[in-house]
C-alpha cells in the first residue's frame, strides 16, 4: 500500500500534468483558429471602413459657377462617397487650370482660344468641349433709370468711351457708370466681339472681378450700366430690351434666347482632358441627364435637352 505522503505526490504530478495538456491543447486551437481567420477573409479591415472619397475639381466661369455648385449639390446628395468641389474665377482662370493639369472639369461661357488649345497640346492635354446649357447677357441699369432700350451702336459707343452721358442716348442728363468684367471673364470676351467688334473698352471702365458686384453696383448707382448673365437677373437691376442691328428692339427672355430671337444668347461649356472618365464622366452624365437639365432651369439658364 501507498503512504499517505505518497498518495499526494502522485497527486499533485497527475494535476501539473493535466494542466500542461490542457494549456498545449489551448495554444493548438488558438493558433488553428488565428490562421483559418485570416485566411478566410473574417478579420475586420479597418481601411474597409474608411474608404477614401473620389473627388474632382471644377473650375472657372462665374457665369457657370451658380449652375455648377447646384448640380454639385444635387449629385453629391445621391452619391455620398464623392466630393466635388467647384470654383469661380473667370473662363480664363478654369481652361489654364485644366491645361496646368489643375482642374478636372473647366467652366467657359466661351469657346476656348486658339491660343489656348496650342498651350493645351504643348502641356499634353487633349480638351474636349461639352454644351451643357444656354445663356443670355442681359445688359442692365438701375431701375429708377428712364432708358429702356439701346441699340447695339449705342451700347457700343457707351462701352468704347464714344458716349458718356445718358441724355445722348434718351436719358436723363446723368454721367455713365459704366461697369465690365475684368479680362479672365468669358462674358467680358463674348461681349467684346459680340458688341465692341473687338475695339477696347474705354479705360475708365469699372472692372469688377464677378458678377454679383456688377448686380450690386448697379442696383445702387442710378447711373451705372452693366452686363451679366441671364440667371444673375433680379428686381434689384432693369434688363433694357436690345437691337442687334436688325431694327427690331428684343427683350431677354427665355422665349427670344432660346428661339436665337434675342442678338446676346450663347453656349455655355464643360472642356476636360480627353473624353471624361470615372468620378468627372459619371458627375457630367448627371448634368446632361433629365435631372441634371431641369437644374439648368431652375438656375435661370436653359437646357441643351
Amino acid at each position: 500500500m501507498f503512504k499517505k505522503s505518497e498518495v499526494y505526490k502522485i497527486l499533485t504530478l497527475m494535476s501539473v500534468f493535466l494542466i500542461i495538456g490542457f494549456t498545449f491543447a489551448g495554444i493548438g486551437c488558438v493558433d488553428k483558429n488565428t490562421k483559418d481567420t485570416s485566411t478566410t477573409g473574417e478579420v475586420p479591415n479597418a481601411s474597409e471602413s474608411s474608404t477614401a472619397k473620389e473627388s474632382i475639381i471644377v473650375k472657372g466661369s462665374d457665369t457657370v459657377l451658380p449652375l455648377s455648385q447646384a448640380e454639385a449639390e444635387e449629385f453629391m446628395l445621391k452619391n455620398q462617397d464623392s466630393d466635388i468641389t467647384v470654383i469661380g474665377g473667370g473662363s480664363g482662370v478654369g481652361i489654364a487650370a485644366l491645361i496646368d493639369g489643375e482642374a478636372e472639369i473647366a467652366m467657359a461661357s466661351r469657346e476656348m482660344k486658339e491660343s489656348e488649345i496650342e498651350k493645351a497640346k504643348n502641356n499634353s492635354i487633349n480638351p474636349v468641349e461639352t454644351v451643357i446649357g444656354w445663356d443670355g447677357i442681359a445688359v442692365v441699369v438701375n431701375p429708377e433709370n428712364p432708358v429702356t432700350q439701346l441699340t447695339f451702336s449705342q451700347l457700343q459707343a457707351i462701352y468704347d468711351g464714344n458716349v458718356s452721358n445718358w441724355k445722348d442716348v434718351g436719358g436723363e442728363d446723368r454721367q455713365i457708370t459704366i461697369i465690365s468684367r475684368d479680362s479672365s471673364s468669358g462674358t467680358y470676351e463674348y461681349f467684346k466681339e459680340e458688341v465692341l467688334k473687338g475695339r477696347e473698352y474705354r479705360q475708365d471702365a469699372l472692372v469688377e472681378p464677378a458678377t454679383g458686384a456688377i448686380v450690386q453696383e448697379v442696383a445702387q448707382n442710378k447711373g451705372a450700366i452693366g452686363y451679366i448673365g441671364y440667371a444673375y437677373l433680379d428686381n434689384s437691376t432693369k434688363a433694357l430690351t436690345l437691337d442687334g442691328g436688325e431694327g427690331n428692339f428684343v427683350p431677354a427672355t427665355e422665349e427670344n434666347i432660346l428661339d436665337g430671337k434675342y442678338p446676346l444668347a450663347r453656349q455655355l461649356y464643360y472642356y476636360t482632358n480627353g473624353e471624361p472618365q470615372g468620378l468627372t464622366r459619371e458627375f457630367m452624365d448627371y448634368v446632361l441627364s433629365e435631372e441634371g437639365q431641369a437644374i439648368v432651369s431652375d438656375v435661370g439658364y436653359f437646357p441643351v435637352k
